[in-house]
């Protein structure tokens, strides 16, 4: 199974990115996933079940124990090799 993770971390900071974004970043870029896309506004991601789901363990205990207040994500099932 393939599935695509849409999140954003809060509050959100626009003249400095808060330490939970860059931890966000950080665990979503090292994770073993495709189609990473990380910006201002919201992240995506892409890749294998297990790898989906274990970054999303990892991106909401690293990002609150860094000061996130807000964590929004969704994560949808998507066909292999397409949207």
């Amino acid at each position: 199974m393939r599935l695509r993770v849409e999140f954003t971390t809060e509050p959100f900071d626009l003249d400095e990115a808060p330490e939970h974004a860059v931890v966000a970043r950080e665990v979503i870029e090292t994770a073993d996933l495709d189609e990473v896309d990380v910006g201002p506004f919201g992240n995506t991601a892409e890749g294998g079940a297990d790898a989906v789901l274990s970054a999303v363990d990892a991106l909401l205990r690293r990002t609150l124990a860094a000061g996130a207040t807000r964590v929004s994500l969704q994560v949808n099932v998507v066909e292999e090799g397409g949207r």
